[in-house]
């Protein structure tokens, strides 16, 4: 079983052609701007969007638990209270109430993903699985990238890389492309903003890029990572790596904080990057390109 978050259908950002993107939930960093907060726990979570609700009351009559309160006529989800038992989304059909995740056999996801085959061989297209960190589900995700191949569908793996090398060697044979995360160059930076060092992210992006295609995706996040971009550059021209893309930073995920009771304020010391300040970093990237040349 994988436990999967989200299945995004036409995707044109996380590879070549037209993509179906697949979000694996779990990850091992802990990025102080994330997006995606709800891919972060292997643990199953309960959203709660109180604009969706229609005080039908289902919910109230449903937890066992007392975790939902009217306060100011008000609805109110208890996350103190609340065992996650998934009891009061079960009963929402207004989808106020949903699970984070949904548990998925390999034959689920691969019936899920040849709806969009035809897509995929029109437009060079195929299936990246992204998440939170895929690599960590790595033998479901081994088998579901066996079935794609089976299909002749292009695959790619979005990856922050922290995983033993040896994971990447199972799946290998079955992956056409790695779209590969590097946050930060210097280890104590990379450390204070995702929680973890970085060096073997670097050794392992050193001897994927090697026998694998890999395209280096990094984020630009003022006033976070930007003053390491001049030592990713060097870091990717050494390795020769000239296949990368910028990925700004952006606030969208904020309602999503809300949704899962947690708090975005991390999320809020951050600023999205001017167009000056995008020129600039893909001018010095350009750089060290044309030294490497």
């Amino acid at each position: 079983m994988g436990n999967i978050f989200n299945i995004q259908r036409f995707s044109i950002f996380d590879g070549p052609g037209i993509r179906t993107a697949v979000f694996f939930s779990g990850c091992n960093l802990r990025c102080r701007w994330c997006h995606n907060p709800e891919s972060i726990s292997a643990a199953q979570q309960l959203k709660f969007n109180p604009d969706q609700c229609i005080s039908c009351g289902k919910c109230f009559a449903a937890c066992e638990y007392g975790a939902h309160k009217l306060e100011n006529g008000a609805h109110i989800l208890d996350r103190g209270r609340c065992r996650v038992c998934l009891g009061c989304a079960k009963e929402c059909y207004a989808e106020a109430l949903v699970p984070v995740y949904t548990e998925m056999t390999v034959g689920e996801l691969e019936k899920a993903l040849l709806t969009d085959v035809e897509y995929f061989r029109q437009s060079g297209g195929g299936v990246t699985f992204s998440g939170g960190e895929p690599m960590l589900q790595v033998n479901f995700l081994l088998d579901i990238l066996k079935a794609c191949k089976n299909h002749g569908i292009h695959t790619a793996v979005d990856t922050a890389g922290a995983v033993p090398f040896a994971d990447f060697e199972k799946i290998l044979p079955y992956c056409d492309l790695f779209l590969y995360d590097v946050k930060a160059f210097d280890c104590e930076t990379h450390k204070k903003l995702t929680g973890a060092p970085n060096t073997l992210i670097l050794e392992n992006l050193a001897k994927l890029s090697k026998i694998s295609d890999v395209t280096v995706r990094i984020p630009v996040v003022a006033g976070a990572n930007t003053g390491e971009m001049a030592g990713i550059a060097e870091f990717l021209s050494g390795l020769g790596i000239q296949n990368y893309e910028f990925m700004p930073y952006h606030k969208l995920g904020a309602g999503k904080y809300r949704s899962l009771g947690l708090d975005s304020a991390g999320t809020d010391i951050f600023d999205v990057p001017g167009d000056e300040l995008m020129d600039e970093i893909k001018k010095q990237f350009l750089e060290y390109d044309n030294r490497k040349e």
